[in-house]
């Protein structure tokens, strides 16, 4: 045995005059690396996903007895081979390689990047010039025409990376190799300029050119030289979806000028564009940098203020004025009218130590359980559909494990634009053989990769899974052994999917019958299936019910619990996880414990010393309706933005308008913040040390990479300053006291400590031991129930709220774009992300455009019962006709002033996928007049 490896699985020969062994499928390069021998290396790349070529021959090596030498990152080694990686003739040929390459690389004072991979290692064979001739190849003019990122061909070698990164890891097929001989370059789809290209903005291509042929704009100046070396690093985490990439800032002056991926668990060193680009909003001259208060006299309706000049209607304070009238104005409320009149708001953006103190804050400080955050509007019927069914509201494996399925389901969800870097994973599945369903009434971007497409009709979620289900039941494909030992209510199941045979639902979904019982034969019958999906799946009054029917499926086929299945929500925000994890919702303590429970409620109030409200609190939309009828009267809100991300946002911003105290603190002046008494400047994502919880459950480590602007505060500090203002005597001398007072009442963290995540940047729970990884996969030995079994929920048909009609005979849907994230309160703050999409648009069909007499560009209207805005049109091919897709970043047209705020009965989760609209073209004189 060597290296824990059966000896028939090593290879043994000798590298350099020493034995060693490869283990199996190594290649000579690899083993010389892990054994400290360095070889050179130009088109291969070490990163994870990336197969080697062998085109450029940098790293060839002599093989005694071959009169050939060897590329040593594409050739494995043989039983008792010989090889010299140092020897005269080797190194001889690579040196000849990197001078052949030098002589048409631009001079190294002009280098575009004089730290990449050719020059560090030109410098290491010590070659400074070349005796050989430049070739003229005028087929290599430079492209500046990207926002974010420079070509310049000059100093390209055909290695042939870009091309593997964009076609093979992030599987975006934008760039190739095109002509030949001396005029052969890299091109864009077909020889277009990279910012007219289909180019996705991920940059993988520029993190893999190893001459700086494809660099950050950020990092050169306009004629291409590299200029704005980063002079140090932080590691840290992306500051936006629920992936939870791992990054590192790459900062010069105190300022982030490029940010490059890391091998973390779910990102393997890819990046987004929002990941890679989107980073400069934290140095917007939008920040806030000192305390604000309401003058005296100015009305909340009125917030039609310029944000560059909030004064017009606050005043700066001092932090002790400020803070003092923030906890004054809550304390008056509380002890006039109850805790109950108070609310607030916490933040997902945010860290998880930050969440548990918002909630501690609310419940101990306030007095009441009104305390809630965005998964209302995200994920809410996600949440309670898990715990209901199987005991636990997160994912039972992570979107990593699409590696292993032989069936890939992504219903209600675009993750190609809302989870760029989970997508490549599906995207690599695909291209491994996997087969990959999905399911969606618009024809999201996966579509390109599916074997199966099912755009059923909006709303009608139900009919079609629960047509799949009755083809699994009738057809006997259920795992009988898995749910005889592991699920109760099967027979309620059986017996409420017998009403919905494919033949009908048919009617109903749009979906063909013979489709419906193809699909629910491939999945019951893969070997492993895993389903995905997104807010198209909870964001319905029928949302629960969409998560039971999902649940079911996996628990009655048993694709659940083991390598390659299960059920997952891809979460929307950087830290939506930990957030609801750590209690910042009404009805559950942290890890999900109600807060009716007497005696779990016995447990907080003797841990923080308070008498703790025994009812559950109100939800978001809950909040703002208690709000107009008087209830409430007080709110706390951090980083969330209900004036922008609520439901008929019309009502919310009334609400707001009409509250007696409210405490904004947040990096912006959000729409949200227009209507404070008080707003309290924060800490960015960078400028803070913190633990966030991603979509897979692994707890990872942020960490503060710039200062605060201006008189800026932690978020944490503001918090506890405001605790002990309102009489809970906090005292937290760091963040890490907070995670340790965390895990010690969540048994989710048990076995994870701040210095254990600080130590490995990431670690997944639950985890059974200090020194032992986290469980990826869970359920593999029962649920987390009160009998360790799951059950069968069945749903019935439940139509929208509100259905299309004469005067409104659209449908309308709301969601995220690729350059823009959640209320855009950020994105549309980075130059590049709001250069990349700068104006509000509403996706429409050809067909419908053609029946408004309309074309993409110019402004259409569309009104709902709840409002209108004016935006303009935009011919999306995969939307069908009747429906319009609107994203809901952009304040100057609002989405969710149309939206419809009916609840999910079980999640209380608006219905932001569906309500009835209509369209109208808007004339020429009416837009000059309303501009």
């Amino acid at each position: 045995m060597s290296d824990g490896l059966p000896v028939f699985d090593e290879i043994r020969f000798t590298l350099d005059g020493k034995d060693v062994t490869a283990r199996p499928g190594e290649t000579i390069w690899q083993v010389a690396s892990r054994h400290g021998t360095d070889i050179p290396h130009l088109c291969y790349s070490t990163k994870p996903g990336y197969r080697p070529d062998g085109n450029c021959r940098a790293c060839m090596v002599e093989i005694e007895g071959e009169r050939v030498l060897a590329a040593s990152c594409i050739r494995k080694p043989t039983p008792g081979m010989k090889v010299r990686s140092a020897s005269e003739r080797a190194e001889a040929s690579r040196k000849l390689v990197f001078e052949l390459l030098l002589a048409d690389q631009p001079a190294r004072d002009c280098a575009h990047d004089p730290h990449s991979a050719f020059w560090t290692w030109s410098d290491r064979i010590q070659l400074a010039d070349s005796r050989f001739p430049a070739i003229d190849r005028p087929n290599k003019a430079d492209d500046f025409s990207h926002p974010a990122m420079a070509v310049q061909l000059d100093a390209c070698i055909h290695c042939g990376l870009c091309v593997r990164a964009c076609r093979e890891v992030q599987v975006n097929d934008v760039i190739g190799m095109a002509y030949r001989g001396h005029m052969e370059k890299i091109v864009f789809d077909f020889d277009d300029p990279m910012g007219g290209s289909t180019c996705v903005s991920c940059g993988e291509c520029v993190q893999a050119c190893p001459t700086g042929a494809l660099m950050e704009k950020a990092l050169v100046d306009e004629q291409g030289v590299f200029t704005n070396a980063p002079e140090r690093e932080v590691d840290s985490v992306c500051p936006y979806c629920g992936v939870g990439c791992q990054l590192t800032y790459q900062i010069k002056e105190d300022r982030i000028v490029a940010v490059q991926g890391r091998d973390g668990p779910s990102n393997q060193e890819r990046l987004c564009v929002k990941g890679r680009f989107g980073f400069d909003y934290v140095h917007h001259p939008d920040r806030l940098t000192v305390p604000l208060i309401r003058k005296e006299g100015v009305p909340k309706h009125d917030v039609d203020i310029d944000p560059m000049n909030p004064w017009t209607h606050f005043r700066e304070a001092t932090w002790e004025e400020a803070m003092e009238r923030a906890a004054g104005g809550l304390a008056t409320i509380r002890d006039t009218f109850g805790g109950g009149a108070l609310a607030g708001f916490g933040s997902a953006k945010g860290s998880n130590e930050e969440a548990y103190l918002f909630q501690k804050l609310v419940r101990a400080g306030f007095g009441t359980n009104n305390v809630d955050h965005c998964t209302r509007l995200c994920h809410a019927s996600s949440v309670a559909g898990l715990l209901e069914g199987v005991g636990s509201g997160a994912v039972s494996a992570p979107f990593m494990a699409a590696k292993d399925a032989d069936v890939i389901v992504v219903i209600g969800a675009n993750p190609i634009e809302n989870h760029p870097v989970a997508a490549t994973f599906f995207k690599n599945a695909v291209e491994r053989g996997a087969k990959l369903i999905v399911m969606d009434p618009r024809g999201v971007a996966l579509k390109r990769f599916a074997t199966h497409m099912l755009q059923f009709k909006p709303g009608r979620d139900v009919a079609m899974l629960n047509a799949i289900l009755h083809t699994i039941v009738a057809e006997k494909l259920y795992d009988q052994q898995y749910v005889q030992a592991n699920a109760d209510d099967f027979d309620k199941l059986v017996e409420n999917v017998k009403d919905y045979p494919p033949e009908e639902m048919e009617k109903i979904c749009g979906i063909p019958a013979e489709t419906l019982r193809e699909v629910a034969r491939v999945y019951a019958r893969a070997e492993a299936a895993i389903i995905f999906w997104g807010m198209g799946v909870s964001q319905h009054i029928h949302g629960t019910d969409n998560t039971r029917c999902l649940i079911a499926l996996a628990l009655s086929t048993g694709q659940i619990g083991r390598p390659g299945t299960g059920l997952h929500p891809l979460r929307g925000q950087n830290n939506v996880q930990g957030a609801s994890d750590a209690g910042l919702i009404p009805m559950f303590f942290p890890d999900y414990k109600s807060v009716e429970d007497p005696d779990i409620r016995a447990r907080y109030e003797e841990l923080w010393g308070r008498k703790l409200d025994p009812k559950r609190g109100l939800t978001v939309v809950e909040i703002m309706d208690a709000i107009h009828a008087g209830q409430i009267r007080g709110m706390y809100i951090m980083g969330e933005n209900p004036a922008m991300s609520d439901p008929d946002v019309s009502h919310a911003r009334e609400a707001l308008a009409k509250l007696d105290h409210l405490v904004v603190q947040d990096i912006f002046l959000t729409e949200t913040a227009k209507y404070a008494d008080v707003v309290l400047p924060a800490s960015a994502w960078p400028e803070k040390n913190g633990t966030v919880s991603n979509t897979n459950r692994q707890v990872q480590m942020g960490r503060a990479a710039l200062p605060l602007p201006g008189q800026a505060r932690q978020d944490l500090d503001i918090i506890i300053d405001l605790a002990n203002r309102l009489g809970l005597d906090w005292r937290y001398g760091h963040v890490s006291e907070v995670f340790a007072e965390m895990a010690s009442v969540m048994p989710s963290l048990a076995n994870i400590t701040w210095e254990r995540v600080e130590r490995e940047n990431s670690v997944t729970y639950p985890c059974d031991a200090p020194d032992q990884p986290g469980q990826d996969i869970v359920f593999g030995n029962g649920f987390p129930t009160r009998t360790g079994r799951a059950k069968f929920v069945p749903a019935k048909l439940v139509s929208p709220a509100e259905e299309p009609d004469a005067e409104y005979p659209f449908v309308l849907t709301t969601g995220r774009q690729l350059e823009h994230w959640h209320t855009g309160s950020m994105t549309r703050r980075s130059q590049v992300l709001d250069e990349l999409e700068p104006e509000a648009v509403a996706y429409v069909s050809a067909r419908d455009m053609e029946r408004l007499g309309a074309h993409t560009g110019e402004f259409i209207q569309v009104s709902t019962r709840r409002g209108s805005i004016r935006l303009k049109a935009r011919i999306d091919g995969m939307i069908p006709p009747g429906l319009i897709f609107i994203p809901f970043a952009y304040a100057e047209a609002a989405a969710n002033i149309l939206t419809n705020p009916q609840l999910d009965p079980f999640g209380k989760i608006p219905e932001f996928k569906y309500c009835a609209a209509r369209m109208e073209r808007v004339p020429e004189p009416a837009l000059q007049a309303a501009e």
